[in-house]
């Protein structure tokens, strides 16, 4: 057989470093599908759902740091894999999407499946390009993937089934793959003046998100120098907690601990690598932003600067010139004001309901915090899996912590999983699930066993959308379609080949969460937690506390007195004071 389109696709993917394909196979891939059987150096992962493709292919990427392929047929196999490649590109993952098409012949005919990918991957990519001709491949890819690569996002190849499978063309001009990404130095200028405003300033708070992520140490040495305290978003939880004698917590939905007195409290705001989305928890004056993108400065807070560039580049050039501070006031302030917001908020929770029924969540989450291996790697769904991870999943240095944490999808945890597992098959992966993001993509389990990834599934199951409910509640509305029947899990992935376990009662709980964890293989933990535990900001506005109170005033209008009593009970330690 001669050599194809397929084949070139191929030669390059290796090329750029690619160890494997999420997707499904079918129709208009065969020809690419077939070429990756008879080469043997590209591993095809199959999954039950392309979103799923999509997913994995975004954890690897940001694990990693390298290209992650995602793959689905013409019509319904590619749109399916949308959900997956939009969350990578916004959460500036590498991953190229290839996204076969029908027979060329037929584009614009209203055929079977015809759908226009470059108009549907538009908004999810920075690139999106259809190969019209087999000599395109080569360049094309390479087009594709270095801007996957250089501009930190997803690309998108559009590929006829009847392109692949053609006779590929004469030898290509062999050219270098381009593969990493450019680190920008700041201007000189931008640096003095960064120095002199932070010289000026008397109480200074750090901000930082995932742009630090090569910048730790920076940021840390910054903080030391200049005596401020040290807030993160999620996305920099596990770069920036850890080992962090400075950090003060997160601000947001899910903040706790003193972030948001910090950056309010202080004079100058250092907003390093993030482009944190919730502008009403940050402050309005004298933010400073260092971004690679300058799309990102002064969007979400006004700045009095804004610097393109690297923050590890930029933290570089400032510190030489950067004198000790001696005064600590500020700082020792929010230390403490974080130790006692802690003690309060968080641990309360976690060490004083470990017999309360239904079990806490919370408590939970700290369990597997507790018996979780020093190196683990969390994924998380979007919900209130998200905030009981912020507040309860403890970084180490080896620790990582994934989610949908940009585009905010469902049932992400689960694929986010399956890619983290391919990419680091040493080491232990948690899924963080709610019940309902779980059954979304249920399907996924079957990948898990298939491969017999050792991947460990905890579900949060309490019968409910979580934060859909309490979203409702806190815009004045009583609870509706967010509660469903309960489901046993347990017993679902037992059938699957799982090994699992099922915990009704809090005083089987310890004993689960650390067999399951142990498990050599597949294994399971649907755990029944009560709807009700409430996720409470850091800081709660007036209009947020009016709403949640209409909420439960409806409810004990519509007969409910009891559901208020049982949610006031379990959420009694939540007010400051009791």
């Amino acid at each position: 057989m001669g050599r194809t389109v397929a084949d070139e696709l191929l030669e390059v993917l290796v090329q750029a470093g690619v160890r494997r394909v999420y997707g499904l196979v079918g129709d208009s891939l065969n020809a690419f599908s077939d070429a990756v059987r008879r080469d043997g150096r590209v591993e095809w992962v199959h999954v039950h759902h392309e979103e799923a493709a999509a997913f994995a292919a975004s954890a690897e990427a940001q694990l990693t740091g390298r290209l992650a392929v995602c793959a689905g047929s013409c019509g319904p196999g590619n749109t399916h894999l949308i959900q997956g490649v939009m969350d990578a590109h916004r959460s500036g993952a590498p991953v190229l999407a290839l996204a076969s098409h029908i027979p060329s012949r037929q584009i614009g005919t209203g055929y079977f499946q015809e759908t226009k990918p470059e108009a549907l991957f538009a908004q999810t990519s920075h690139y999106c390009e259809t190969v019209a001709h087999p000599e395109q491949v080569v360049r094309l890819s390479r087009g594709a993937i270095q801007s996957a690569i250089g501009r930190r996002g997803a690309a998108v190849l559009v590929l006829p089934g009847d392109i692949l499978a053609e006779s590929a063309a004469a030898d290509p001009v062999d050219s270098a793959m381009v593969r990493a990404a450019a680190t920008p130095c700041p201007e000189s200028a931008a640096v003095e003046e960064l120095a002199d405003r932070i010289q000026a300033a008397d109480r200074i708070a750090i901000f930082g998100g995932i742009g630090c992520a090569a910048a730790r140490d920076h940021v840390l040495r910054l903080a030391e120098r200049v005596c401020a305290p040290v807030g993160h978003t999620l996305r920099g939880k596990d770069i920036l907690q850890y080992d962090n004698p400075y950090d003060v917590g997160m601000t947001g939905l899910l903040g706790y601990g003193a972030c948001y007195e910090a950056l309010h409290a202080a004079d100058l705001v250092l907003l390093l690598g993030t482009d944190f989305p919730y502008d009403d928890f940050l402050p309005t004056r004298n933010n400073i932003q260092i971004d690679l993108d300058p799309a990102r400065l002064g969007r979400r807070a006004p700045i009095v600067q804004g610097i393109v560039a690297d923050v590890g580049a930029t933290l570089e050039a400032l510190l030489p010139g950067l004198p000790q501070r001696d005064d600590r006031d500020f700082l020792d302030e929010m230390l403490h004001s974080h130790h006692r917001k802690l003690r309060h908020s968080v641990d309360t929770y976690s060490t004083h309901i470990a017999t309360h029924t239904p079990i806490h969540p919370e408590h939970l989450a700290a369990l597997v915090d507790e018996f979780a291996t020093a190196d683990a790697i969390f994924t998380v769904d979007t919900g209130m899996c998200c905030t009981w991870a912020a507040r309860y999943i403890t970084p180490t240095d080896r620790r990582r912590l994934l989610g949908s944490f940009v585009h905010g999808s469902m049932a992400n945890a689960l694929p986010m999983a399956i890619g983290a597992q391919f990419a680091h098959p040493d080491r232990q992966v948690v899924s963080l699930s709610g019940d309902g993001g779980l059954a979304m993509l249920l399907g996924e389990l079957l990948t898990v066993k298939t491969h017999r990834l050792p991947v460990k599934i905890v579900v949060f199951d309490n019968s409910s959308l979580g934060m859909v409910r309490l979203e409702m509640m806190v815009a004045g509305d009583p609870p509706f379609e967010t509660d469903h029947d309960q489901v046993d899990y347990a017993a679902i992935a037992a059938a699957a080949g799982f090994h699992t376990r099922r915990v009704t009662e809090p005083g089987d709980l310890r004993d689960a969460v650390r067999a399951v964890l142990e498990h050599d293989g597949p294994a399971l933990l649907d755990v029944v937690t009560t709807p009700d535990a409430l996720e409470v900001p850091s800081h709660l506005t007036a209009a947020e506390a009016r709403g949640f109170a209409m909420a439960m005033g409806k409810i004990v209008l519509s007969g409910g007195v009891g559901d208020i009593v049982d949610l006031a009970r379990l959420n009694l330690r939540n007010i400051p004071g009791v």
